[in-house]
C-alpha cells in the first residue's frame, strides 16, 4: 500500500506531464484533493505534502474540519449546498462548485 506523499507524488507526475502535453505549465492547474470522509489527522499529513486546496462534499464536514486544521488550507464546497447553510460557510470557503440557483448565488 502506497503511503500518502507517494499517492501525492504520482498524481504530481501525472498533472505535470499532462500539463506539458497541453502545452501549459503545471502551476495553471489546480489540485484539489477531497477530504470527504477522512479524520483531520489523514489530511494534514496531506496538507504537510503540499496538498492545501481541499473539497468537502458537506457543509458539516467544513464546519468540522475547519478550525483543527487551521489557516493555511483553502476550502472548496463540491456538495450540493442548501441556502439555508451559505451563512454556515460563506466566510470559510474559497470556493463553492454547486450554485444551482441564482437565489444561492
Amino acid at each position: 500500500m502506497k503511503t500518502i506523499k507517494q499517492n501525492i507524488q504520482i498524481v504530481e507526475e501525472k498533472i505535470t506531464a499532462a500539463a506539458e502535453r497541453a502545452g501549459r505549465k503545471r502551476e495553471d492547474v489546480l489540485l484539489l484533493a477531497v477530504s470527504k470522509t477522512k479524520p483531520v489527522e489523514v489530511i494534514r499529513e496531506a496538507v504537510a505534502c503540499g496538498l492545501t486546496s481541499l473539497g468537502e462534499n458537506k457543509v458539516q464536514e467544513i464546519m468540522e474540519k475547519y478550525e483543527p486544521m487551521g489557516d493555511g488550507v483553502h476550502w472548496h464546497l463540491i456538495g450540493h449546498l442548501q441556502t439555508n447553510k451559505v451563512k454556515y460557510i460563506i466566510d470559510k470557503v474559497d470556493m463553492i462548485h454547486s450554485v444551482e440557483s441564482l437565489r444561492l448565488a
